[in-house]
């Protein structure tokens, strides 16, 4: 008997849309697909794999059954790849022109890049670029992206990386809450003022640890795990967190506290995938942001 032919990429994009929507109705909207359509590409693929389900019926929508989910991981780095296969072709590999995709944490890549893609793109118009916003490290060797900056120190040798610096964290409030409260004296003072913290991203706690100070999750009257929303909540006066000492210079300009006793570095690195130093285009984004956030940590210092 002839074996059957291998599943194509169509049928797992509709089961990775499945999984992450709960739906057949809700995967084909965003494939661009009709219901149907959805529905025969799911049954073809459990034909290809022998026949058994993939989804079961549940109050909630279609859950995976273990199949589903073990095919899952596969199926991401096949998504990964096309979308990368999409990239490559953007440009020519000698030009300064296509698709980069960067990713970054959010307050790097919500604050600080915007302004260094504006700059790039004035030299290579050409250049276009899409962001991946994540404070979890994205996967290089799956192309998940095409060049990461990353607050660790990267350990797949498959990856060109450059250290740019130290990121230096300091603990900041907006002069107007300053004003309305009055400055702490002492570490032992802040658990007397509004305190923006984490929720539960286990994070926050080594980043206390190294402080030193004796505050504790209860402390804080304001938690959330979003940086960005952190950063927002301090520069709105609400109380005093962590900020990145270089944002803190930007309007609104705001009041560093402790700077001897709260001062935690970050390790910051471009990476890029080493089968991509051939691209012009990937060398010119690499060496650019390189310098950029080079530039970016001085200024912290």
């Amino acid at each position: 008997m002839s074996e059957a032919p291998p599943a194509s990429w169509e049928l797992f994009r509709t089961l990775l849309a499945v999984i992450r929507t709960g739906s057949l109705s809700a995967a084909a909207r965003s494939l661009g697909l009709t219901q149907p359509t959805a529905s025969r590409h799911i049954a073809e693929l459990e034909a290809a794999l022998g026949g058994g389900a993939l989804f079961t019926r549940s109050p909630q929508g279609l859950a995976p059954t273990d199949t589903a989910r073990a095919l899952a991981p596969h199926a991401l780095a096949m998504e990964s790849a096309a979308a990368a296969l999409v990239r490559a072709a953007s440009g020519a590999a000698g030009e300064i022109a296509g698709v980069v995709r960067i990713a970054a944490s959010e307050v790097i890549g919500g604050e600080v890049l915007p302004a260094m893609l504006r700059d790039l793109r004035a030299l290579h118009p050409g250049l276009k670029f899409e962001v991946v916003l994540s404070n979890q490290p994205a996967d290089l060797l799956r192309r998940d992206a095409d060049i990461a900056i990353r607050m660790v120190r990267p350990k797949q040798e498959a990856l060109v990386a450059k250290k740019v610096g130290d990121v230096l964290l300091g603990l900041f409030a907006h002069p107007d809450y300053l004003a309305a409260h009055g400055k702490p004296k002492t570490v032992e003072d802040l658990r007397r003022h509004a305190i923006i913290g984490f929720d539960r991203d286990p994070a926050g706690v080594a980043i206390l640890r190294n402080f030193g100070a004796s505050l504790t999750r209860d402390v804080f009257a304001y938690r959330t795990d979003d940086q960005v929303a952190q950063l927002a909540a301090v520069r709105a006066g609400f109380g005093i967190g962590v900020c990145q000492v270089a944002l803190a210079r930007r309007e609104p300009k705001l009041t560093r506290l402790f700077p001897k006793e709260f001062a935690f570095p970050l390790e910051t690195w471009v990476t890029m995938h080493q089968d991509l130093r051939g691209s012009a285009r990937m060398r010119a984004a690499f060496d650019f942001l390189a310098d950029a956030l080079g530039a970016y940590v001085r200024a912290g210092r």
